[in-house]
């Protein structure tokens, strides 16, 4: 009895809580970010009108050289687009917590290097994501203006209103996506995942895959857009190539170093 004592108390201590407690937990922190979510989306509902003054914006300063104007297409179209913006606002908003939430829930089963990477990702990458989607607000209206351009002033211009929505969201996400590759890649460098030289083969690939992205989420047929959203995904892809590269060399040296260094053994052997 006395043998078995340290076995059992070190399966207690690799298992960590028992699953019941492991579910409660889970129920805990998934009300806490359902809540804030339905905070954020309430919220989101209230500033809907707000949301669409700035989208709106745009289309409002084409009206002083021309006839432009946002259509709905149906008599439930504007309550589905304020649903819609009332959601991806409350996701935005709630995005703390629920990222919190998720962290607190897997930070115990990662180890300290694991922990470091992941905490490390996020920091970086959530203040560049909102970085990229304000660079991506203060975009699409010079985007809206250089592509109604192409009409002549005589031409209207009438947009549908889910339709416009939505590319403004793309135009949005895709410069937050952006501005967070580059850190991604890193992180990647850093977990020995990939390497600089691997990055270096493979930029063909790379390139081809920020083109196809670029052309998924903007218009079909818009070139002008899918190049504003494929230039700035390709220089921060250069950056990441640039750190991985410094990273690299910076662990060959300490390789080198550690390798040159006279072992224990060798020195008693001395």
């Amino acid at each position: 009895m006395t043998t078995l004592a340290p076995t059992s108390e070190a399966a207690r201590i690799s298992t960590g809580m028992p699953l019941s407690s492991h579910l409660r937990e889970a129920r805990v922190r998934a009300a806490r970010a359902a809540a804030a979510l339905l905070v954020g989306v309430v919220i989101g509902y209230l500033v809907s009108d707000q949301v669409m003054d700035v989208l709106r914006a745009p289309i409002v300063a084409l009206a002083e050289s021309r006839d432009a104007s946002l259509n709905f297409d149906s008599i439930t179209g504007a309550f589905d687009l304020r649903i819609k913006i009332a959601l991806f606002t409350g996701v935005a908003l709630s995005s703390p917590v629920w990222m919190y939430e998720l962290l607190a829930f897997l930070a115990p089963g990662l180890e300290r290097r694991e922990k470091r990477y992941t905490f490390g990702f996020l920091a970086a990458s959530v203040p560049l994501f909102v970085a990229g989607c304000v660079a991506g607000l203060l975009l699409f209206p010079r985007m809206v203006e250089l592509l109604a351009g192409f009409a002549s002033t005589e031409d209207s211009t009438l947009l549908q209103a889910s339709y416009y929505v939505d590319f403004v969201l793309k135009i949005v996400l895709a410069t937050g996506l952006a501005f967070v590759l580059p850190v991604f890649l890193v992180v990647l460098n850093l977990l020995g995942v990939l390497s600089a030289r691997s990055l270096a083969r493979s930029w063909r690939i790379v390139v081809v895959a920020i083109v196809l992205f670029s052309a998924t989420v903007t218009p079909a047929a818009d070139v002008l857009s899918m190049f504003l959203i494929a230039e700035p995904m390709t220089v921060l892809f250069a950056a990441a190539l640039l750190l991985a590269w410094v990273h690299d060399r910076r662990r060959a040296r300490r390789a080198s170093e550690s390798s040159d260094a006279p072992s224990p053994a060798a020195e008693h052997r001395e």
